[in-house]
């Protein structure tokens, strides 16, 4: 039995590193930096106490450069979040300082003591890392183009007003080569019906609004109280999100591409897509956050509840009341949720599962968590056992049952 366990603080530029031996008896403690000697020196120094397979290590994070040092190198690395470092402090407040050793050593304590609570991280593949990496990064990239959509939107709303309702999304190609033409009112002081036609057809534009309904539109929009200085800064302003905006949507286009090739040529990308309305891009999110490995879940209650399709039970005395789940993977149940939806309006048996649920008296949002953990069941399975989703087999069960 190992008797052996490690404790990382993570820290941008140093980490702080407690060994724990039996009972708890600190064997060393030490920092090391965050470089290429640093980290050499942080296995070096470990190996001393031990094969890297017989040396859990504790830390606050689940992924980055550190973590894939020690996963590469053989360590189990188990990851614990730190609401539960926070929730176990209380307990080591009268002898240990809130410092980065006292953190050290707490992770290590608590993999000591209460490992059997937590999961250690499984290794993926070199495929698997690059999928995960195109589908996190096109998700931070479009918050980045809802944020910048909103600062256009806050800035033409005092500025622009006849520009702003338009067209229906802001972000969209015509729309943004609107606001490349025309900028601010006074570069739209010559535009009429026949600019405006001319406008539209130069850009493809395939919306039913007529030019005339446009001219109408800004002619009714307020008139921006804007002085001169004021107006050319909002101009620039308006002018420098636009050129961002662009190039961030055929950065995000790319990225998707790449994601959705990568997914299709995927074997969990393959047995994902055989499922009923996954998409591309649902399909890509959803290997991404599931992993390639079945056994990284203890079983198909164990996916539920990492994907929040499952409740909790929450008993005091004689109350006892089931509620919903937050603590999950949030990312993982949003693409489970926005998959599962979808497989009402291809799958009978989901549309059955799902009005039962709302002739139950649950609302839209309960009635998808329930045929969420429905289908993550039959996912499991297919998983588990290699085998795509086929149709013909999962009805003709479900109607012998």
């Amino acid at each position: 039995m190992n008797t052996t366990y490690v404790g990382i603080d993570w820290a941008k530029d140093e980490h702080r590193v407690c060994v724990l031996g039996e009972a708890g008896r600190i064997v060393q403690q030490f920092a090391v930096r965050h470089d290429r000697d640093g980290l050499h020196d942080l296995q070096r120094m470990l190996r001393a106490h031990g094969r890297p397979e017989d040396l859990p290590v504790a830390i606050e994070r689940p992924s980055g450069l550190l973590v894939d040092t020690l996963l590469e190198a053989g360590h189990p690395v188990v990851p614990i979040h730190p609401n539960a470092v926070k929730a176990s402090r209380p307990r080591y407040r009268a002898n240990l300082a809130k410092d980065d050793r006292g953190d050290a050593l707490l992770l290590a304590d608590l993999l000591r003591t209460d490992g059997h609570r937590f999961d250690p991280l499984t290794p993926l593949s070199d495929e698997m890392r690059a999928i995960r990496c195109l589908a996190r990064s096109r998700d931070d990239l479009i918050k980045q183009r809802v944020m910048l959509t909103n600062q256009l939107s806050s800035l033409l709303e005092n500025g622009w007003p006849g520009a702003l309702g338009l067209f229906g999304d802001l972000a969209s190609p015509i729309a943004l080569a609107f606001l490349g033409r025309y900028p601010s009112p006074g570069d739209a002081r010559r535009l009429g019906v026949k600019r405006m036609r001319a406008f539209l057809a130069k850009h493809a534009y395939s919306g039913r609004t007529q030019p005339e309904t446009f001219i109408e539109r800004i002619k009714a929009a307020p008139h921006s109280r804007q002085g001169r200085l004021e107006a050319d800064a909002c101009r620039e302003v308006v002018l420098a999100l636009v050129s961002t905006l662009r190039t961030l949507i055929q950065r995000i286009d790319e990225v998707t591409r790449a994601m959705v090739h990568a997914t299709r040529e995927s074997a969990m990308g393959r047995l994902v897509m055989s499922f009923p309305r996954t998409g591309d891009v649902n399909a890509a999110q959803l290997v991404a956050e599931l992993g390639e490995d079945p056994r990284r879940f203890a079983g198909r209650d164990h996916l539920a509840s990492e994907a929040g399709a499952s409740p909790i039970t929450i008993a005091s005395g004689k109350h006892t009341r089931v509620a919903f789940r937050y603590a999950c993977n949030k990312t993982l149940r949003k693409a489970v949720t926005s998959w599962v939806n979808n497989t009402r309006f291809a799958s009978p048996w989901a549309q059955r599962k799902y009005r039962q649920a709302r002739d139950r008296g649950h609302k839209h949002t309960h009635a998808i968590r329930i045929l969420a953990r429905a289908w993550l069941r039959i996912l499991y399975a297919c998983w588990h056992n290699g085998t795509p989703y086929d149709p013909t087999i999962h009805h003709g069960q479900t109607a012998q049952g």
